[in-house]
């Protein structure tokens, strides 16, 4: 249950319905067949660093020594912050570039693996230093996949006032997430201290 607790709150920080908008502006003009391609091999890209980061996040919190209740609440924090963008959003200031095909960024990074997924999964990584922490990024990631390679069809029934309103729902699970993450920080923490 907690892989798929962690697997759903990486899903929301990926934003997928959030990023269709974008995915269609950069890869306008581009043949559908190409396009699909240029999704996975993005995607691709985005779990290699996603993984990578989940084995190096680990190691740094360890060499830094860092407690699991900081991680918590610092982990609580910032998923709360994030959550917030989510359901206010500023403009986004990645701009479409028609002559060029996109490659790494913006699409692989930070779309998909931006810096709130990499904290996050440093944060889980922490947390769980096991595998469900890999299972969680692969189950995340590969729902993430199926929505980008369904973007177009999805933009069309959802419309623009359909994806905002998903983006602002799993912005309010995510702030529940992330308070509930910041008060088992809290919990730790007092059972830490000395009786």
């Amino acid at each position: 249950m907690k892989t798929i607790a962690m697997a759903f709150s990486l899903f929301l920080l990926m934003d997928a319905i959030g990023n269709i908008p974008f995915f269609i502006a950069l890869l306008k003009g581009i043949p559908q067949r190409r396009q699909i391609q240029i999704i996975l091999r993005e995607l691709l890209i985005a779990l290699v660093v996603m993984i990578l980061f989940n084995y190096l996040g680990d190691m740094l919190l360890t060499a830094l020594q860092v407690t699991q209740y900081s991680v918590l609440m610092s982990g609580g924090i910032i998923l709360f912050l994030l959550s917030l963008k989510m359901i206010f959003p500023s403009k986004n200031e990645i701009e479409p570039s028609p002559d060029k095909e996109p490659f790494i960024v913006p699409l692989a990074i930070p779309l998909v693996a931006g810096p709130a997924v990499l904290a996050a999964i440093i944060l889980y990584s922490r947390q769980d230093p096991g595998s469900r922490s890999i299972i969680a990024i692969i189950l995340a990631w590969s729902a993430t996949t199926l929505i980008l390679l369904g973007s177009a069809f999805l933009n069309k029934i959802l419309g623009k006032k359909g994806i905002t309103a998903c983006e602002r729902l799993m912005g309010l699970i995510l702030t529940m997430i992330a308070i509930q993450m910041f008060l088992q920080g809290i919990e730790e923490f007092i059972t830490s201290l000395p009786k």
